[in-house]
């Protein structure tokens, strides 16, 4: 049974949604627009996330997380892309992880990996890694409706609607979740 693993991806997938919902709502212009205080813009976010996931779960069991064939600083750079570039480079960073966890079983969770050399267990990397990835969505999240302002189309329960949505949650599975967001 997998239910540790299931339950860390259907995570991973709920997050993914919530960054997807907010990256639709955008034009290519506003994915490069820098971040509050300078910072890093949608585009750097998706890209630096896309590449740490590339890295960690390639060959996840076998060999250390941080990849010598990685350039980290680069994730950061400046860069213009479109909405359709920008997706492709994401998906294919959540591919990578999303293959490595389909492999995993809830036995290998006690199994021993390296990130820059230091030991993890399994479970210990992936909710690293899952708090790393929810910092970074929190932030794509967070930009974009500072992007569309009055346009914003809410991802979770728009305000003042709580009592509402109590009598149906549709939201509390993280598939479910996710599977709301594409629709919208």
């Amino acid at each position: 049974m997998n239910q540790i693993v299931s339950s860390v991806q259907a995570e991973y997938l709920r997050y993914k949604g919530l960054a997807e919902g907010a990256i639709a709502q955008l034009s290519d212009a506003d994915l490069v627009v820098s971040g509050p205080g300078n910072g890093n813009s949608i585009a750097v976010l998706c890209w630096h996330l896309a590449g740490n996931f590339r890295s960690r779960f390639t060959d996840f069991l076998a060999s250390d997380g941080e990849k010598p064939w990685r350039r980290r600083e680069e994730e950061f750079s400046r860069r213009a892309v479109t909405k359709d570039e920008l997706l492709a480079y994401w998906e294919g960073g959540w591919a990578v992880l999303l293959d490595a966890l389909g492999r995993l079983t809830d036995a290998d969770l006690d199994r021993q990996v390296a990130i820059r050399g230091q030991p993890l267990r399994v479970i210990e990397a992936l909710l690293r890694s899952l708090a790393h990835a929810s910092y970074h969505v929190g932030q794509i999240v967070y930009q974009a409706r500072g992007l569309k302002a009055g346009d914003w189309r809410w991802l979770s329960i728009p305000p003042g609607q709580s009592d509402q949505y109590n009598v149906r949650p549709t939201m509390e599975k993280a598939a479910a979740h996710s599977e709301s967001l594409r629709r919208s």
